[in-house]
């Protein structure tokens, strides 16, 4: 990542004014051009600068998405999709201005098939109240990112999360979506069927793609049915290579963990302080693991063998559903636990993903980089799928500083991917990872930019984003 990815592209004036003209006929108070409401419109949660749209559509149906984007696209001007506002990369920043279009009052659950697993949703519902909506079911959508993202935004990001290891990621659940694309029609990518050989997979092309190939409209999601028992706990290692060691084990012997994440020294200690824990502050992982009781057992016991085999100094396991709640609450406030151990400076939040063989190597060789560099970064991750994230804490006023931490950034995104990995294992690449796209993908880039070209051929959905045209 560096400052000098995220640059201001050629705004287009008149168009600008002229569409802020028509959306004030067409939606009255729906749209919004003060100042505040721009600034919450751009937010990043990173420090890359805010570069603030021209006006705030809030949108609340397919017509009119569809009168925004014909509207937009007559004249021109870029359009960004929001949800609620909570990705990592500069998704949301509008670079080369234009009209933010906000889908949170898109809130509707449409239709629960339980029979055949799956709903279709609206982009603005999130996955807390769809989880609360579907609770009398029997059913859940596991998908959990940590933060309570609207469903539109995990799949335009191809989010995943905690429970990824066991339920894979938005990619693997998303069955089919609607989205308005260049002409301001709507198409629909497929069909409720859990598989299809019907053509090319658009479903997974618009999911990943942030916004940058049409505003989603709708999203059929894959259901799953609440676990009959759920057991958690924590185990902490002497050292992060062992707690690693552990995870690959487990993941090769085939044990069907459904959550498996690793907290080093400095991140337990963060989270001690904010969560009000009194967690040893060692490596830690925790766990968690879905099924019938009798299963739970098992899986709980396998590892259990495991964790002793590569040292494990504490093990402790529980199915009460409160403590495993202060647990996976501490884990999910882990960004803001690691901002409270030096508030007076900001933080970068940044992950990688390495095949899982290699997830020890990776994670102890960025360890050896942290302390090298001289610079504060707390590492959790989603370690059963070998995703880890940072959050590297410096003072983003200091040239000095952000020097150290983009040339940081680089050296860890060079060591994924030497280890064939990606530079991006969720938070997508948006503004802040577009500069290493060209040493992950190559000639692919440049395909990408063709389909980009094809399906949005005047380059207003999402500018500036993923890669430059």
């Amino acid at each position: 990542m560096s400052r000098k990815d995220v640059v201001a592209g050629p705004r287009n004036e008149d168009g600008i004014a002229a569409v802020i003209g028509l959306l004030k006929q067409r939606f009255g108070e729906k749209f919004q051009t003060g100042q505040s409401f721009r600034e919450q419109h751009a937010h990043t949660t990173t420090y890359i600068p805010a570069q603030l749209p021209d006006g705030v559509v809030f949108v609340e149906s397919t017509e009119d998405v569809q009168a925004v984007v014909k509207l937009c696209a007559a004249h021109k001007v870029p359009m960004i999709a929001f949800g609620v506002g909570s990705s990592l990369e500069g998704q949301v920043n509008a670079a080369s201005g234009g009209i933010s279009i906000d889908c949170s009052r898109m809130d509707k659950v449409l239709e629960v098939n339980a029979e055949d697993l799956d709903c279709t949703v609206q982009p603005g519902v999130t996955r807390e109240a769809l989880n609360t909506y579907l609770r009398d079911t029997g059913l859940f959508f596991p998908i959990d990112p940590g933060a309570n993202a609207s469903l539109g935004g995990m799949a335009a990001t191809r989010a995943s999360g905690t429970n990824a290891v066991r339920y894979g990621t938005m990619k693997d659940n998303v069955l089919a979506l609607t989205a308005v694309t260049a002409d301001g029609e709507e198409i629909r990518t497929a069909h409720r069927a859990r598989k299809s050989s019907a053509g090319y997979d658009l479903t997974r092309l618009f999911v990943g793609s942030e916004g940058t190939l049409g505003i989603i409209t709708s999203i059929t999601l894959k259901l799953q049915g609440i676990p009959e028992s759920i057991g958690g706990g924590i185990c902490t290692f002497v050292d992060v290579k062992s707690a690693c060691d552990a995870v690959i084990m487990t993941i090769q012997m085939g044990i069907p963990v459904a959550r498996i994440e690793l907290l080093d020294a400095m991140q337990v200690r963060a989270c001690n302080a904010y969560s009000n824990l009194s967690l040893p502050e060692k490596p830690t992982l925790f766990l968690e693991f879905h099924g019938s009781e009798q299963t739970v057992a098992l899986q709980t016991a396998q590892f259990a063998e495991i964790a002793s085999e590569f040292g494990a100094d504490g093990l402790r396991f529980t199915s009460d559903p409160q403590e495993r709640n202060q647990i996976w609450k501490a884990r999910h406030n882990a960004y803001w636990a690691g901002r409270a151990l030096a508030p007076h400076l900001n933080g970068l939040s940044t992950d990688v993903c390495v095949p899982i063989s290699r997830l020890a190597d990776c994670v102890a060789a960025t360890q050896a980089d942290i302390a090298e560099t001289g610079i504060l970064a707390p590492i959790v991750g989603h370690v059963g799928d070998g995703n880890f994230h940072l959050l590297i804490l410096f003072d983003d006023k200091n040239d000095a500083d952000v020097e150290k931490v983009e040339a940081f950034m680089a050296r860890l995104t060079e060591r994924a991917l030497s280890m064939d990995g990606t530079c991006t294992g969720e938070h997508g690449v948006g503004q802040g990872k577009m500069g290493y796209m060209q040493a992950e993908l190559g000639g692919a880039l440049e395909l990408m930019r063709q389909v980009k070209r094809g399906l949005d051929p005047d380059n207003l959905f999402n500018p500036g984003k993923i890669f430059r045209m």
